[in-house]
C-alpha cells in the first residue's frame, strides 16, 4: 500500500538530509486516469493508468540535482537521496539556485476555495465510451461530413503534495475531465478537417456530447473548397479559438528565463507601451474551477494576482526564485515543476481585457481580409520579434465570409502587431486564458 503523499515528501527529505544534502524540495503525485476512443461505432482505445510518482531535488551549495522514481520502497528512497547527492556534487555551480526564505513561504487563499478536484462520482468505462460514441454520431450527422477520425472521452484525478526542508509542506488534488472529436469532410484529395473538444474540473461543466460532435463536424464543412487567399497587406482576424497564441508570444517573451538569457524582444522594455492604452493583461491564480489556478507555487510561495500589462504598460516579468535572484528582482511566485526537473518559471490564468464588438462587427469594420481559425508551424526570433505563421480560415470581402483558404503564411512584427490589436467580446471566460478575438490592422500576407 502506498503511503500518504506526505509521508512520501518528509521520508524524500530526511534522506536527502541524511545522503549529505544542504537542502531539499520534494514532490508526490499519486493519480489514475481512463481515456477511450471509438471509430467507426466501435471501440479503438482504452488506456488505462494507475500510480505514484515522486521526485527530489537536493542543493549542496550552489549545485543542484534532480531524480524522480514510480518506486515509493523505503529502498528506493534511500538510493534516490544517495543519487541525487552524487549526481550534485558534480553539478556545475549556480549562485541563484536556492529554496525560499522561511518567511517567504505559504499560501496565497485556501486551497479548497479554487475548487480544483470534482468529489462527484468517477465516469465509468462504460459512460466515457458513450460520451464518445454521442460526439460521433453528432458529427457523422452533419450533411458533407464523410468519417470521424477520432472521438476521445477522457478522465483523470491526481493528488499532489509538495515539501521543503525550509518548512514548506502543502498539497492539493485536480481532476479533469474532456470530450473531443475531429471530423472529416469531403473526399480524395479534397478533404478537410476540423475539431472541437471541451476540458472541465467538474463533469457538470462539460459541454454535451452532441454539442461538440456538431461543431466539429459544421467546422470541417466550411472548410471545403478552400483556395489561397489574395497576397498583399490585409488586415487580419484572429478567431477566438487561436487568438491565444499571440498573447503566448507575449508571455513568452517576459519570462524570466528568457529576459535572463537575454533571449528576448522585450529585455529593455519594462515600463514601455507594449498593448494598446486601455487594455490589459491579469494573471489571476486564484479564479475557481480553472485548470491553471494555485494557491502556491512550486517553490512553496503564495500565489497572488497581478498585472503584467496594465493599460497597455509592461509591468514585470514571471520569475520563479532562481531568476529573481539572476535579475536582482523578487520572485513573482511564478514556479512550475514536474516530479524529474527542477522549477521554473510559467504564468496562471490570464485574462486580456475584452472590447465593446462583436467578432461579427469587427469583421464589417475589417471589410477585406483574413478571419484566422487555425496555425501552422510558428517563425518567431527571440530576440526581435519577426513573426511567420503559416494559416488557415476564410476570405473576408465586404465584411462577409466569401470562402475558406488555407495554404497562406502571415508574417509581421509581433511587437508592432500586439500596439495595435483591436478586442472582440467572445472571450470564453472559463479557459485558463481567457483572450477574445483579436483584429490586427497590416499585416502581410503570402498566398495565391
Amino acid at each position: 500500500m502506498t503511503p500518504p503523499l506526505e509521508d512520501l515528501t518528509d521520508a524524500l527529505i530526511s534522506a536527502a538530509k541524511k545522503a549529505g544534502a544542504d537542502a531539499a524540495d520534494a514532490i508526490a503525485v499519486q493519480g489514475t486516469s481512463v481515456r477511450v476512443g471509438v471509430r467507426a461505432g466501435t471501440l479503438e482505445q482504452a488506456e488505462s493508468a494507475d500510480g505514484t510518482d515522486i521526485g527530489l531535488r537536493v542543493l549542496i551549495g550552489g549545485k543542484q540535482a534532480c531524480v524522480s522514481a514510480s518506486d515509493t520502497s523505503k529502498t528506493t528512497i534511500n538510493t534516490l537521496a544517495e543519487r541525487a547527492v552524487a549526481m550534485a556534487q558534480e553539478a556545475p555551480d549556480d549562485p541563484n539556485v536556492g529554496l525560499a526564505e522561511p518567511s517567504q513561504i505559504g499560501l496565497g487563499c485556501d486551497p479548497a476555495t479554487l475548487e480544483l478536484c470534482d468529489e462527484s462520482a468517477t465516469p465509468s468505462p462504460d459512460a466515457l465510451r458513450d460520451a464518445a460514441l454521442a460526439v460521433e454520431a453528432a458529427a457523422l450527422q452533419v450533411d458533407g461530413v464523410s468519417q470521424v477520425s477520432s472521438a476521445v472521452a477522457s478522465h483523470a484525478r491526481r493528488a499532489i503534495h509538495m515539501a521543503a526542508s525550509n518548512g514548506f509542506s502543502e498539497g492539493y488534488a485536480r481532476s479533469d475531465h474532456g470530450l473531443y472529436g475531429v471530423a472529416i469532410a469531403g473526399e480524395g484529395t479534397g478533404m478537410e478537417r476540423d475539431s472541437d473538444g471541451d476540458a472541465r474540473i467538474y463533469h457538470a461543466d462539460l459541454r454535451g456530447a452532441e454539442d461538440i460532435g456538431r461543431r466539429a463536424g459544421q467546422r470541417a464543412v466550411s472548410l471545403l473548397n478552400a483556395r489561397k487567399p489574395k497576397t498583399g497587406a490585409y488586415p487580419v482576424l484572429y478567431d477566438e479559438r487561436i487568438a491565444s497564441s499571440l498573447v503566448g508570444h507575449l508571455l513568452g517573451a517576459i519570462n524570466g528565463q528568457a529576459v535572463a538569457r537575454g533571449a528576448s524582444w522585450l529585455r529593455e522594455k519594462m515600463g514601455d507601451q507594449v498593448l494598446p492604452d486601455g487594455i490589459d493583461l491579469v494573471e489571476d491564480p486564484h479564479r475557481r474551477r480553472v485548470g491553471a489556478s494555485r494557491a502556491f507555487d512550486a517553490e512553496g510561495l503564495p500565489t497572488a494576482r497581478r498585472y503584467i500589462v496594465e493599460n497597455g504598460v509592461l509591468q514585470g516579468w514571471t520569475l520563479d526564485l532562481a531568476t529573481a535572484r539572476k535579475l536582482g528582482q523578487s520572485s513573482t511566485a511564478n514556479a512550475m515543476r514536474g516530479t524529474s526537473n527542477p522549477p521554473s518559471p510559467g504564468t496562471w490564468n490570464v485574462t486580456l481585457t475584452q472590447g465593446s464588438h462583436t467578432k461579427e462587427e469587427l469583421m464589417t469594420q475589417m471589410g477585406t481580409g483574413l478571419l484566422v481559425t487555425s496555425m501552422i508551424g510558428a517563425t518567431i526570433n527571440p530576440n526581435t520579434g519577426d513573426y511567420s505563421r503559416g494559416a488557415s480560415g476564410f476570405w473576408i470581402e465586404n465584411g462577409e465570409i466569401a470562402y475558406p483558404v488555407n495554404e497562406c503564411t502571415i508574417a509581421g512584427s509581433l511587437p508592432e502587431m500586439l500596439k495595435r490589436i483591436v478586442p472582440a467580446n467572445d472571450a470564453r471566460t472559463y479557459l485558463s486564458r481567457v483572450v477574445p478575438s483579436l483584429l490586427v490592422e497590416g499585416m502581410t500576407l503570402a498566398g495565391a
